[in-house]
């Protein structure tokens, strides 16, 4: 798998994860403080994001950072 599909899994893995749970782009990026256009980005598969990046969000999805990487391949 290369780098690029590997980031759009991840960033569609995140993206169902926080729908999921109800959350909007807007809030998870505020929870995380982070620019919802980051969070935008990262879900798009359009950023590589890193390790804590991924956990910041796991914890504000109330989530283990592995259901983040969790990714077929």
């Amino acid at each position: 798998m290369e780098i690029g599909q590997l980031q759009q899994k991840i960033g569609a893995r995140v993206r169902t994860l926080r729908e999921s749970k109800g959350i909007s782009q807007q809030n998870l990026a505020a929870i995380c403080n982070f620019e919802k256009a980051n969070l935008s980005r990262l879900e798009a598969g359009r950023t590589n994001p890193t390790v804590s990046t991924l956990y910041k969000i796991s914890q504000a999805l109330e989530i283990s950072l592995s259901d983040i990487v969790d990714i077929d391949d």
